[in-house]
């Protein structure tokens, strides 16, 4: 079961455990440790009053996202060689802390797999000495890319592509 906290204009938001059961009821499964990479901000990515603009921050959490897969030994060609692409369905981000030009921040990156077509991926923010900065939740697949429709088991075709499916917790 979720955790209800109270949200944005005091509704109540759920926030689903990365291991434990999924809204569905099924097991959720995800690594202990998430993979992390660390990016510079850079001056052309500021807004107006200085801060990282906010559309930055999805760049940054794809970037981490590739960069996982990277790790895991799955590459955009080997994916697409496999007419398969993961998309974001859903993604929710919260600004907890600024960025400005030149500071450093290591960006997670941690996959819950469920039973379904789709999965989970929590992503967090942080300075070096561990301040959070921004955090993103959000819901992805696996698109078959000839049949336009999801495939029905991300987490096993992941599996399946990588060298070393441990950076993708599975």
């Amino acid at each position: 079961m979720p955790s209800t906290v109270s949200g944005v204009n005091d509704r109540a938001v759920n926030i689903w455990p990365l291991a434990g059961m999924s809204a569905a009821g099924n097991r959720l499964f995800a690594m202990a440790d998430p993979f992390r990479v660390r990016i510079t901000v850079r001056g052309y990515e500021l807004d107006t009053q200085g801060h990282l603009n906010q559309a930055v921050y999805l760049q940054y959490a794809e970037h981490a996202r590739w960069e996982c897969l990277r790790a895991a030994g799955i590459s955009q060609a080997g994916l697409l060689a496999q007419g398969v692409g993961p998309v974001a369905l859903e993604v929710t981000l919260r600004y907890l802390r600024e960025l400005r030009g030149g500071d450093e921040v290591d960006v997670s990156c941690r996959f819950a797999w469920d039973t379904g077509k789709t999965f989970r991926v929590e992503q967090d923010y942080r300075r070096p000495d561990g301040e959070p900065v921004a955090s993103l939740t959000g819901v992805g697949g696996l698109l078959d890319l000839r049949e336009r429709r999801l495939v029905a088991d991300p987490g096993e075709r992941f599996r399946a592509m990588a060298t070393d499916p441990k950076p993708l917790g599975l």
